[in-house]
């Protein structure tokens, strides 16, 4: 069984990953995935997660399923308005077509 759903991402600093995953939480989505990202932007270039003495300057990516196009403007709002002034990131939508295994969704 397949279902559609709309795919946030959300690059930005790693020393924003709990509270960015609460919002998530508080706006209903069942889950999320981190990875470390890294890559260059209007803010310079930003670590991949390479070996350093310190990580809290690295950047995270999520990626958060959502059951429906408002749930992921409403978390990409709620993100933008409290971090993107003084933070680096970016947010962007994405359609999937099939979620596979959507039970799990």
């Amino acid at each position: 069984m397949t279902q559609h759903a709309s795919k946030l991402v959300i690059v930005t600093e790693k020393v924003l990953l709990k509270k960015i995953a609460k919002i998530i939480d508080e706006a209903g989505a069942t889950g999320y995935t981190v990875v470390d990202a890294g890559g260059k932007g209007s803010r310079n270039v930003r670590s991949s997660g390479q070996p350093t003495v310190s990580d809290t300057y690295s950047n995270i990516k999520f990626e958060v399923l959502t059951p429906n196009r408002d749930m992921a403007v409403k978390i990409s709002d709620e993100v933008a308005a409290q971090f993107f002034d003084n933070y680096s990131g970016i947010a962007y939508l994405c359609d999937v077509m099939e979620v596979l295994h959507a039970h799990k969704f």
